[in-house]
This record gives structure tokens, sequence and C-alpha cells, in this order.
């Protein structure tokens, strides 16, 4: 026998030996092991019951993967936002008569570059679309002025500028420029039209200026070459006031000798 054999049984040898030892069981029985069954299968059960309210919820408000957020409502549909203390910061309201939106700050922004198509706020009111169309039959109006460097009418449309019951006024401190490069320019008014220069001239430059409708004075001439039924040339006169008339042509100056046209002014 070796030597750790030999210690080992005398240890074995050494140890108190007890008779007749109680065995405890471990574990949960009686009604203890019945209740934790119990609250299991209750758990399970109000598991079940939440899931099954779950799917009803999404069933009936239409919550789907593919298909887009829809809410409805009898009356007005109101989102509101509010900070981390409960005030109110931001609300829109979409009812049967109008779409509202209380913020400070309102904006509408392109879907592909993010770049703000529409924002309004206290201040002014700012459109960032490469086009502003507007479809009406009245246009736009405007209850104070517009400010804008270009006005452009849309390829082969015309472009009217109309007052129909005050007056169209234009003017600039440096100058307005009316051209039609490939076409007529037409002034048209009812009573008068008046073109004033306060400081500088008024410069009519073209091949032929034509002044139509000038009524014509009348003078008496012995020579029957003079009549008016054979007179075909005429002297352009101006009145003391700035009217002006014809005047048959003669040897001389007429326009003494039909002045009296100008008194009918």
């Amino acid at each position: 026998m070796t030597r750790e054999q030999y210690i080992l049984a005398t240890q074995q040898n050494n140890l108190p030996r007890t008779e007749n030892a109680q065995l405890y069981p471990v574990g949960i029985y009686g009604w203890r092991k019945r209740c934790l069954y119990f609250f299991v299968l209750l758990l399970l059960v109000t598991m079940i019951v939440n899931l099954a309210m779950t799917i009803w919820i999404l069933k009936v408000m239409n919550f789907t993967v593919d298909s887009p957020l829809v809410l409805q409502s009898d009356r007005n549909v109101t989102v509101n936002a509010r900070n981390h203390m409960g005030q109110l910061t931001g609300q829109l309201t979409i009812g049967a008569d109008a779409v509202e939106a209380q913020c400070k700050r309102f904006e509408v922004r392109a879907s592909e570059d993010g770049r703000v198509l529409f924002s309004a706020d206290e201040d002014e009111i700012t459109i960032g679309a490469e086009k502003l169309k507007v479809t009406g039959t009245e246009g736009a109006v405007f209850g104070h002025s517009v400010e804008t460097p270009h006005i452009r009418a849309e390829p082969s449309q015309d472009l009217r500028l109309e007052s129909p019951t005050r007056s169209l006024i234009m003017e600039a401190p440096r100058g307005v420029q009316v051209s039609a490069a490939a076409g007529d320019f037409k002034a048209t008014c009812r009573k008068e039209l008046h073109l004033q220069s306060t400081e500088g001239e008024i410069f009519l430059n073209a091949e032929t200026i034509k002044l139509g409708n000038l009524p014509t004075g009348s003078f008496s001439s012995s020579s029957p070459s003079s009549s008016s039924s054979r007179q075909t040339v005429y002297e352009l006169c101006v009145c003391p006031n700035g009217k002006l008339y014809l005047s048959p042509a003669g040897v001389g100056s007429t326009c003494q000798s039909s002045s009296n046209i100008c008194l009918w002014s």
C-alpha cells in the first residue's frame, strides 16, 4: 500500500458516521406550485389578448407597411406640437372649410433636394419655386406694391398691364424704356395723350412721321388752283397753345390766313 492510499483510508475511517440521516426535498410543492402555474397561465393569456388587440387596432386603423397613414374624423383633425414645458408651439388643423397652420414659420420644401419652395412668417412670404403660375380668370390681386426686376409673359403669349377703373402709372428715376423688337408699339386712350419732358426734349426719329386727323383750316383765295377740292399740299401750322392744324399751301405761308381754327380750341 502506498503512502497516499494509507492516508486516504485513515481519513475515511476517522469520519463520523451518522445513522438515520433525514432527507429534505428541494423544490416548490403544494399550493405554491399551483399558484405559480396559475400566474404563468394568466401571463400567457394576457400576452395573447394584448397581441390580439394590437392586431385588431392595426386592422381597424389601416396601419400597414405599404399603405399611407390615414387619419379620419367626422369634424376636425388637429395636430399639436408642444415644448418640454407643455406649451403649444405649433398647430395644424384640417377642417371641412379650411386648413389652418399656426406656427412661427411655415415652410414647404422640395422632396428631392430639400430647397424651400414656400415659406411664410410674420415679416415676409417667400416663394422659391422656379415659376409662379396664377391660372385664375381674375389673376392675382395685391393690396400694396409688388417689387420685381422682370415681368415676362409666357412664350407665344401677350403681356398686358391693365387698370380697369383707375390709372396705370409707370415710374423710374433713371428712365422707362418700352421697346418692341419685332412688332408695333401702340398707345391708345379715350381722351388726351400727353407727352411731357420737364427738362429735356421729345425726339421722334423715323423715316416717316404721320399725324392723322389734324383739323384743316381754310382761307379765301381768288386763285382757282387753291380750291380745296384739288388741294393736295398743306402747310403744318401751330397755334399759340401748341395745337397743330393744316392749312392749304400757297405761294407764301397761309397759317395766318387760317388761324381762326385756333379760336376753336
